[in-house]
């Protein structure tokens, strides 16, 4: 079992910067693949990026590609997502996800360890 609990979310400006970090708990951590995800007021919830047990193997949307690092520190049982040139439609509830398994996959149903979620709100 694995409980997932993030953090760093808050309000910023249009072009600004902030790094969510997700603190999981459990012995399976390390071998577990990562993603995070986000979920806009009357939207669907989508990935935004995901990362396999090591680290190396990485995805992006394309919305967030070279302006969002997804990363792990597996000594620290913690995922990173850092946040760069902000925009408005970033705007969502940013939820932490964890898989059994060591590769990432997309879908929200590949995953089965959830975070509450940190609410992102980036003004104009």
């Amino acid at each position: 079992q694995v409980q997932l609990v993030e953090s760093g979310g808050g309000l910023v400006q249009a072009g600004g910067s902030l790094r969510l970090s997700c603190a999981a708990s459990g012995r399976t951590f390390s071998s577990s693949a990562m993603g995070w995800f986000r979920q806009a007021p009357g939207k669907e919830r989508d990935i935004v990026a995901a990362l396999d047990w090591s680290g190396y193997s990485t995805y992006y949307a394309e919305s967030v590609k070279g302006r969002f690092t997804i990363s792990r520190d597996n000594a620290k049982n913690t995922v990173y997502l850092q946040m760069n040139s902000l925009e408005p439609e970033d705007t969502a509830v940013y939820y932490c996800a964890g898989r059994r398994w060591r590769d990432w996959r997309r879908g929200q149903s590949d995953y089965v360890y959830w975070g509450q979620g940190t609410q992102v709100t980036v003004s104009s």
